[in-house]
């Protein structure tokens, strides 16, 4: 078929075909007679054969008219819909969002989550667990268009907005000698061997959590590093050592394990949004704005029950 076949000729067409009146057709389409034969016959000579029969009483189509018509209809049906889709997608209503996050921030995520898929339930959305480092390379590949991170390093092109405000907590087997005070100090902890996720998973968080001990001038031993916070509390949990962790990541806590409150400490860690820098797409506003407006308590029980309640809005996100 040849690329100059425009549009319209296929409307002009399907208005022939429907009509089997030259007349009618073209008050149907609302131009002159002359032009649309003169554009039919254009259209025949783009594909190298007659769509009509014609006589002085009568429009008929041709065996190519009747095989043409159907697929004709087609692409005006695809095209039209693919308009459509088009404008919904500019407007925010339509379309894909990839969001990459790390799984102690799921309390920051899930609550937007589920208010931005019942706003906008046929945008698909896909999500990618992972590091904070590799969520920040995902937005530098435009594999993803927005993140979820912690305690993030600064890179260029990338907008950090700050979502929570989290304390440090100790993590211990239940085993351990000091598992039941409660509240520890960091000089306390560091003859137990420690269990953290290893440096390349983002340096300012991995620094973060050994701030405790920094500060008391300490340098305490990582024996294990597991790739994210689940496995970390696991290893505690088997007795392989202890751990610090911000308190949204330390639920749900497995069992075999306990923990308690870090004293003499300043350190916090930030939950953070991640955009890139003048991204303002619809979906991307929107999303933004949502997570805005839902800002999440550091409260120990309301924590707690975001992250028991974002199993079910990762689910209902997956699936729209």
């Amino acid at each position: 078929m040849d690329s100059s076949i425009e549009f319209r000729h296929l409307r002009y067409f399907v208005a022939v075909a429907d009509e089997l009146h030259f007349g009618r057709a073209a008050q149907r389409l609302q131009i002159a007679q002359p032009a649309l034969s003169q554009q039919i016959r254009r259209l025949e000579r783009l594909i190298g054969a007659m769509l009509f029969e014609r006589t002085s009483r009568s429009v008929r189509l041709t065996a190519a008219g009747e095989a043409f018509l159907p697929r004709a209809r087609d692409l005006l049906a695809r095209l039209s819909a693919d308009v459509t889709e088009a404008a919904r997608v500019a407007r925010g209503e339509a379309g894909r969002l990839d969001i990459a996050f790390i799984s102690s921030a799921v309390s920051a995520l899930s609550s937007a989550l589920r208010t931005f898929t019942q706003d906008r339930p046929e945008v698909q959305v896909r999500l990618h667990e992972g590091f904070t480092s590799t969520t920040l390379d995902r937005l530098e590949r435009g594999t993803a268009d927005v993140g979820i991170v912690r305690d993030a390093d600064e890179r260029d092109g990338i907008t950090l907005t700050p979502l929570l405000d989290e304390e440090f907590l100790a993590v211990m087997p239940s085993t351990h000698p000091l598992a039941t005070s409660g509240t520890v100090t960091a000089a306390q902890l560091v003859s137990s061997p420690l269990v953290l996720f290893p440096p390349s998973a983002g340096p300012r968080a991995h620094a973060r959590n050994l701030q405790p001990f920094h500060e008391a001038l300490l340098d305490p031993q990582i024996i294990f590093e597991g790739s994210e916070w689940n496995t970390v509390l696991h290893l505690v949990a088997a007795g392989l050592g202890v751990t610090v962790a911000p308190r949204g990541a330390t639920q749900p806590l497995p069992e075999g394990t306990v923990i308690a409150e870090l004293a003499d400490t300043n350190a916090r860690s930030t939950v953070q949004l991640a955009t890139r820098v003048g991204d303002d797409r619809p979906l991307v506003r929107e999303f933004r704005n949502i997570v805005g407006a839902h800002p999440v308590s550091t409260d120990p029980t309301n924590v707690r029950k975001a992250r028991r309640s974002s199993a079910a809005a990762t689910a209902s996100a997956v699936t729209s």
